[in-house]
């Protein structure tokens, strides 16, 4: 029942975000989506394409990296990435993935969330290396308003961060996480492992992203590649630090795209069709197809 109950409620929040929810008017959005998408029979398999290899750098990232505790077929890596990821649609920051790819293991389950946390923040790294490059660029060619209070703010917030991570003994907020086991799990992965981790991540950042851009070519936009891609770069970083719930992550990225692009000439309408289509792509039908294997989950043998 807690299987079904997963694969029903996936399902039916997928539905209410791409349409009961939709706060385009269904018709232009289907207007659009038959002009632009169907009027050329190659755009709908390059998409799905795109999609297909982001996925498969994520399949071969998780295989990488829980090798070192057990060794797994490409089929059990594929399995237990997309079921964690329907699983992680309800919790915020996908925190559910931890503990759905934990559960098909019966020991080192607390290794196995280790090894997910270092895939992940092996794709932060990513994003954040890339999004500072598109934001130097965007900040370089645009003029964007700071304000000087909520900067002073955000400089405040940052050093205080910082003063946590100096180790002041009078600053205990986190001291009931064993970062010192933590850090000596992480330094036992081999180096090429940690390597083939951050090629794998760099890879999955670079489709998705061009998946974004082809997708602006698709609509017509007509801005370079330089301007285009800086945007995208600087959208994905400012995303991820936004809290959010993955079946909002549309929401989000849409909202810091419109805010993005709307420094250049393309249409809010286009660039909230394109991040609806993101999502669709690369969160709701890996998801849909990750509900099978949660239907048929079985608890690991003793």
């Amino acid at each position: 029942m807690v299987k079904l109950a997963i694969v029903v409620g996936a399902l039916y929040f997928i539905y209410n975000k791409t349409v009961l929810s939709n706060p385009l008017n269904l018709n232009e959005f289907t207007q659009q989506l038959k002009v632009v998408l169907l009027a050329n029979a190659w755009t709908i398999p390059i998409l799905l394409l795109l999609t297909f290899f982001n996925w498969f750098f994520e399949i071969l990232k998780w295989k990488n990296l829980v090798k070192i505790l057990k060794k797994i077929t490409l089929f059990e890596s594929t399995q237990q990435s997309l079921a964690s990821l329907t699983t992680s649609l309800f919790t915020p920051n996908r925190i559910g993935e931890y503990g759905a790819k934990a559960v098909y293991y019966k020991k080192n389950k607390r290794k196995i969330m280790l090894l997910n946390l270092v895939g992940n923040l092996n794709q932060l790294t990513v994003t954040i290396i890339f999004g500072i490059i598109g934001l130097v660029f965007f900040l370089s060619t645009y003029e964007v308003e700071i304000n000087p209070y909520r900067l002073r703010r955000l400089g405040y917030l940052i050093g205080f961060i910082i003063l946590l991570g100096l180790g002041n003994k009078r600053l205990k907020l986190f001291e009931f996480l064993p970062w010192k086991k933590i850090r000596e799990f992480v330094k036992k992965i081999p180096f090429d492992i940690h390597l083939k981790v951050f090629l794998y991540s760099s890879i999955r950042y670079l489709i998705f992203s061009h998946q974004f851009y082809f997708l602006l070519l698709v609509f017509g936009v007509e801005e370079s590649y330089f301007t285009l891609i800086s945007l995208i770069l600087s959208m994905y970083i400012i995303a991820s630090f936004i809290p959010s719930i993955s079946l909002f992550d549309w929401a989000i990225k849409g909202t810091v795209a419109i805010y993005i692009f709307s420094f250049t000439l393309v249409p809010e309408i286009t660039i909230v069709i394109i991040t609806l289509l993101m999502w669709i792509l690369n969160f709701a039908l890996p998801s849909i197809i990750g509900s099978y294997y949660v239907l048929n989950f079985k608890l690991p043998k003793k």
